[in-house]
């Protein structure tokens, strides 16, 4: 009876220890217990100590100690800031900036200047009688000859209607067998007048050219604005690296406003 009763306790038990996740093994009378969730064959002894985590700044995955973190050549203060920041692409700027400034191939840095080109003939006293005839249409001897009948108010004042009355037929009675008309007389000797008393000038547009540069050599100047009302050659000089180079320009007349007294070509001496 006593060996009865054992029994049906030590199988109560099993149901207890298995209900609670444990499973009883019996060898004889003796029990071993053994928890079912112990560590799979893969996992690490609990008798073995696990490895250290790596430092910050260390090597992850691999062990011993992690190296000193102002090694790194960001957090330590003896490093020049210069050197750790330098981009590499910088060492070739400098370089290409450094052989741009001694290129002298680029016409940039040719200066060409154009100066003058508004004298006139002593016998037109001050006026701009080349651009005047031009823009009339007729040689200028022949407009020379119809002002030799104008009698001049003088620079400080205006003619009277009386004598700007006689002026204009002294002109146009050379004038009008060239066909010019009373109108345009009056346009032209508006557009190119001027007061020479305070050294104004008639209306002009300034010209612009530019050097063409071959292997540091001027070779050539490329006109950019030819301008216009030029009565005279004007001079032209190209200062560069290399030296200053003169040229020579070639003004044009013509009967527009917008290119009698024009440079349509600039030659080098």
């Amino acid at each position: 009876m006593k060996i009865k009763m054992k029994i049906i306790l030590a199988s109560a038990l099993s149901v207890v220890l298995a209900g609670s996740g444990i499973i009883a093994l019996s060898s004889g009378s003796s029990q071993v217990l053994a928890a079912t969730d112990a560590p799979s064959a893969t996992s690490v002894p609990k008798d073995k100590p696990a490895k250290p985590k790596p430092r910050a700044g260390g090597q992850g995955g691999q062990g011993g100690p992690a190296p000193d973190s102002n090694h790194d050549g960001i957090d330590c203060p003896e490093q020049g800031q210069g050197e750790a920041v330098l981009p590499s692409s910088s060492a070739s700027s400098a370089t290409s900036n450094g052989e741009a400034s001694s290129e002298v191939t680029n016409p940039s840095t040719y200066s060409v200047v154009i100066r003058g080109g508004l004298n006139t003939d002593p016998q037109d006293k001050g006026r701009p009688v080349v651009l005047i005839a031009a823009a009339l249409g007729v040689p200028t001897e022949v407009f020379r000859e119809a002002f030799s009948g104008v009698t001049p108010s003088g620079l400080d004042s205006q003619p009277s209607h009386e004598l700007a009355q006689r002026n204009k037929a002294a002109l146009m009675k050379v004038l009008s067998p060239y066909g010019i008309t009373n109108e345009r007389l009056d346009e032209v000797s508006n557009f190119y007048r001027y007061n020479g008393n305070r050294t104004a000038t008639w209306q002009k547009t300034p010209a612009t050219a530019t050097a063409i540069v071959t292997d540091g050599v001027v070779t050539g100047v490329t006109i950019t604005n030819p301008g216009a009302g030029y009565s005279s050659t004007p001079t032209v000089t190209i200062t560069g690296p290399t030296g200053t180079v003169t040229a020579k320009a070639v003004v044009t007349n013509t009967q527009d406003f917008k290119t009698n007294g024009s440079i349509t070509s600039i030659t080098l001496d």
